[in-house]
C-alpha cells in the first residue's frame, strides 16, 4: 500500500469556505424529549403533506472527536478542512493526509464532499500522554484536544506520529457522471455508497424503523460505549429518507432532520481543597474550588 504523504503546507490553516454549510445538532438527554423529538418531526412533515407512517431513523454513534469536511474531485483528496463556524474551516489537507485510514484515491472517480470525524483510540491517547509527559511537555486534555492539536501541526510527520483515525458518516454532495455510482435517496444507503467508494465507516450504524427501536439502540450502547475504541458522548438520529430530510429542513442553527441523545453526564468524587475568591474585570467575585484531580469523561477536573 502506497504510503500517505503529507505534502506542501504552504496552505495550512488557510481559510476554506464550504461547499455545504456545516450544522451542529441539537440535544436530547432524556426519553421524554426524544419521543417529544420524534412527535415534532411527524407534525412538521404530515403539515408539508408527507405520509408518516414508515418514518425510519438511522442511528450512529456520536464520537467525540473533531469535525472534518472532505473534498474529492474525480476520485483525488484536494482538500481537508475544519468545520471552524460552519461556514468557513481552516484548511488542514497536510496533515489530514496522513491518517493512515483516509484514502487519498476512492474507488470510483467520482466528485464528493463528505464529512468525518478525527478520533484518537485511547491506547494511542496514553502513549501521545506518556511521551509529552516524559519530554515534559504539556499533556492534552483529552483525546478530542489531542486529534485537534494534532490536525493543526505545521509538520505533518508529528501528525503521521500520532496515527488517528477518521469515521466518515455523511454525503454532502455527490457528483458521479458515468461512473454507474448510484446517488443515493437515503443515510442508510448513504453510507452503503461510502463504503463501496473505499472510506471507513462504521460498523456500529443502525436503521431504526421506529422511535422505540432508536431507544433500544440508545440503550444498549450507554451500557457498552465504554467498550469502544473511541470516545463516545451519545447518539446521533438522523430520518433515513434524504427527501423528508429536505422538507424538514433547519432551524437557524441546526437541522430538524436530526438529533444528538447524549449520554447521562459522567459522575465523580474529590475533594475540595480550597476555595479561592476570582475578582472578574467587571468587579464581579466569583468562588473558584480548587479540587484535588479528577479525571472525569477523559478530562481532568481540578478548578469549578
Amino acid at each position: 500500500m502506497p504510503r500517505a504523504v503529507g505534502g506542501a503546507a504552504s496552505d495550512a490553516f488557510a481559510k476554506v469556505t464550504h461547499v455545504v454549510r456545516q450544522w451542529s445538532f441539537d440535544n436530547v438527554f432524556t426519553e421524554t424529549e426524544l419521543y417529544e423529538w420524534d412527535a415534532r418531526v411527524r407534525r412538521l412533515l404530515q403539515e408539508a403533506d408527507w405520509p408518516t407512517d414508515e418514518l425510519a431513523y438511522v442511528t450512529e454513534h456520536k464520537i467525540d472527536g473533531l469535525k472534518l469536511v472532505l473534498e474529492y474531485e474525480v476520485g483525488e483528496l484536494i482538500r481537508a478542512a475544519t468545520r471552524g463556524d460552519g461556514v468557513t474551516g481552516e484548511n488542514v489537507t497536510h496533515t489530514a493526509r496522513t491518517i493512515k485510514s483516509l484514502p487519498q484515491t476512492l474507488s470510483q472517480p467520482v466528485d464528493l464532499v463528505c464529512v468525518g470525524e478525527v478520533w484518537f483510540g485511547e491506547g494511542e491517547f496514553q502513549r501521545i500522554s506518556q511521551s509529552r509527559e516524559a519530554a515534559g511537555e504539556a499533556l492534552f486534555a483529552n483525546p478530542r484536544n489531542a486529534a485537534a492539536g494534532s490536525l493543526r501541526q505545521l509538520d505533518p510527520e508529528v501528525a503521521r506520529a500520532r496515527n488517528l483515525s477518521i469515521t466518515v458518516y455523511d454525503i454532502d454532495r455527490l457528483e458521479t457522471g458515468d461512473t454507474g455510482v448510484s446517488v443515493p435517496g437515503s443515510q442508510w444507503e448513504e453510507l452503503r455508497v461510502l463504503r463501496e467508494l473505499g472510506l471507513p465507516v462504521s460498523e456500529h450504524s443502525e436503521r431504526c424503523a421506529d422511535i422505540t427501536a432508536v431507544q433500544r439502540y440508545y440503550e444498549r450502547w450507554t451500557g457498552e460505549h465504554e467498550s469502544l475504541p473511541y470516545g463516545v458522548d451519545g447518539v446521533v438520529i438522523k430520518v433515513d429518507d434524504v427527501a423528508q430530510q429536505r422538507a424538514l429542513g433547519y432551524t437557524a442553527k441546526a437541522p430538524r432532520f436530526g438529533i444528538a441523545y447524549k449520554f447521562p453526564a459522567e459522575e465523580a468524587t474529590t475533594v475540595v481543597e480550597d476555595i479561592a475568591l476570582q475578582v472578574g474585570r467587571t468587579g464581579v467575585i466569583t468562588p473558584v474550588a480548587h479540587l484535588r484531580p479528577v479525571l472525569i469523561d477523559g478530562s481532568t477536573v481540578s478548578r469549578a
